[in-house]
């Protein structure tokens, strides 16, 4: 994920600066258009990344919390003592 935001944000930078003249949208629309959305879809693919992440996280402490409430819980049959 941190190789996607990387990348895009050197995208962006490159096209933003030097890569400006042949990324012009006038002389070369399709070029323009598909440099972009390489752009967007790195970007996209990261956020999308990172929200799968963070359910994973939820869905992991979801079960370590109910893990630990099982083992913590009393025996309710109670304790016999010999």
């Amino acid at each position: 994920m941190f190789a996607l935001i990387v990348l895009a944000l050197l995208l962006l930078f490159a096209g933003s600066t030097f890569l400006q003249a042949p990324l012009n949208p006038r002389e070369h629309p399709l070029g323009f258009l598909l440099f972009w959305i390489i752009c967007g879809w790195l970007t996209l693919t990261a956020v999308l990344l990172a929200l799968f992440d963070a359910l994973m996280v939820k869905l992991e402490s979801r079960r370590e919390r109910r893990a630990l409430r099982e083992n913590l819980k009393p025996n309710s049959r109670g304790s016999t003592t010999d």
